[in-house]
């Protein structure tokens, strides 16, 4: 009995010709995919249950959907990959720089750094003066000889004179138009005869002011207190005006501008060469003295 129920068993175990899944056998014919597919299906759905599933639709779309999109992304990593090449092959070498080429842009550089510290160095230090002996500020210009200062105040065209503001005092100046904030209100440099001051309106445009100075003998650094400075080393007297003074005035006035005239060239003043021939002529009397230590400046 144990050998015959073994044998069943192995009777039964051995599966039957018919329960064997036959291979697929199809080719594709890239002409004709569809029917490539019918095929496949049709081994799928005799070799599986596949097609008793109620999602059977669902599912098969969402493969279709997985293999199209893994497809689209290859395809477009490719097409990235042909352009950074053809663009790495298609970009063209740097041209090599010329030695001249270098110095020259050096140059510029070092010009445009030089330019951008002159206006900072004329901050610092005093400023040239204007034609006028004077200064072109923002909102207005100013002049002066050693008698008097200019001031030339621009305002609207059309401007009547009552709406002018002109204070004057000893030494505190205030210019503008009415109801708008003064274009100068500030401390003068130095002290002025009021009595002999005024102003004027030329053209409805322009303020005119005359300052007639205290001290006839100084040449002013500033208008107003706070400004910048000019350089009153470079200030040039009119020639012309000079026979308007008095003897004693222009002896003064001459001696300045010669004065003037020997800095700017680097030569001693009046002063120095007088004190120069004093100590020349005080060694000429005292031979006995040593003075081989003595400097003249």
């Amino acid at each position: 009995m144990a050998i015959l129920s073994e044998y069943e068993e192995q009777d039964h175990k051995k599966p039957s010709s018919s329960s064997v899944a036959k291979p697929f056998n199809a080719a594709l014919d890239p002409s004709d995919p569809l029917g490539f597919l019918e095929k496949a299906f049709e081994f799928v759905a005799r070799e599986s249950d596949l097609f008793k599933s109620d999602s059977l639709t669902r599912d098969v779309n969402a493969v279709v959907r997985m293999v199209k999109d893994k497809l689209e992304g290859e395809e477009r990593k490719k097409k990235e990959a042909e352009k950074k090449a053809a663009e790495r092959k298609v970009a063209p070498a740097p041209a090599p720089v010329k030695k001249e080429e270098t110095v020259k842009v050096k140059e510029e550089i070092v010009a445009n750094k030089e330019a951008q510290s002159k206006p900072e160095e004329e901050a610092k230090g005093p400023r040239a003066p204007n034609k006028l002996n004077g200064l072109d500020m923002d909102t207005y210009s100013w002049g002066q000889s050693l008698q008097e200062v200019n001031i030339y105040v621009p305002v609207p065209p059309g401007t009547k004179s009552r709406f002018i503001v002109c204070e004057i005092k000893k030494k505190h100046l205030k210019v503008g138009v009415k109801g708008q904030l003064p274009v100068i209100d500030a401390e003068l440099f130095n002290s002025v005869k009021v009595d002999d001051c005024f102003w004027s309106l030329e053209d409805q445009k322009t303020v005119s002011i005359l300052l007639t100075k205290q001290d006839h003998m100084e040449w002013w650094k500033y208008l107003a207190k706070g400004e910048p400075e000019i350089d009153t080393q470079k200030v040039e007297p009119e020639n012309s005006k000079l026979g308007d003074l008095d003897p004693e005035t222009r002896s003064t006035v001459e001696k300045m501008m010669f004065d003037q005239r020997q800095k700017q060239m680097g030569l001693p003043t009046s002063d120095e060469m007088q004190k120069q021939e004093l100590l020349k002529k005080f060694m000429a009397e005292h031979p006995e003295m040593d003075f081989s230590r003595a400097k003249i400046n």
